[in-house]
């Protein structure tokens, strides 16, 4: 069974968006992804843009109302800026929530900008694989046990 990821931010454009898409092309086989906004607002052109730089099509994705994934299931509901977590307090408490604190690249409109965000976020999402793969690796070890 897939671990089940969803990525929220305010506006579902940039990093929430690039967050899916990274994971998904890094670990589809172990994790299922999903994202949203709390104000949705279209997928930024210059996210589509550094996300294809990295050889990954996140043309097709949409902004997606996170009021649509209330009462489903997941692992993970990672926010990505503070304005999502304080936006969104009915996630808390329901899932294992982690904030992750980085600035939005459209703020500025700079490629660089949203090259960064990438760079931040495959280090973050390297950690979060590293510890699912652990995780199961360690209840493969205790089915084993049992």
């Amino acid at each position: 069974m897939k671990t089940r990821v969803l990525f929220l931010c305010t506006g579902n454009s940039a990093r929430s968006q690039m967050a899916e898409g990274l994971l998904r092309h890094l670990r589809e086989d172990l994790f299922e992804v999903a994202s949203a906004g709390t104000q949705p607002r279209g997928l930024h052109p210059l996210a589509v843009e550094v996300m294809a730089e990295q050889g990954i099509d996140i043309s097709q994705q949409e902004s997606t109302p996170a009021h649509q994934f209330e009462g489903q299931p997941f692992d993970y509901v990672i926010t990505l800026c503070d304005r999502a977590r304080e936006a969104c307090p009915n996630v808390q408490g329901l899932f294992d929530t982690i904030h992750w604190a980085i600035d939005d690249p459209a703020v500025h409109d700079r490629l660089v900008d949203f090259k960064l965000v990438v760079k931040d976020l495959k280090t973050r999402l390297g950690y979060l694989i590293l510890i699912e793969e652990k995780r199961r690796k360690a209840d493969e070890k205790e089915k084993r046990a049992v």
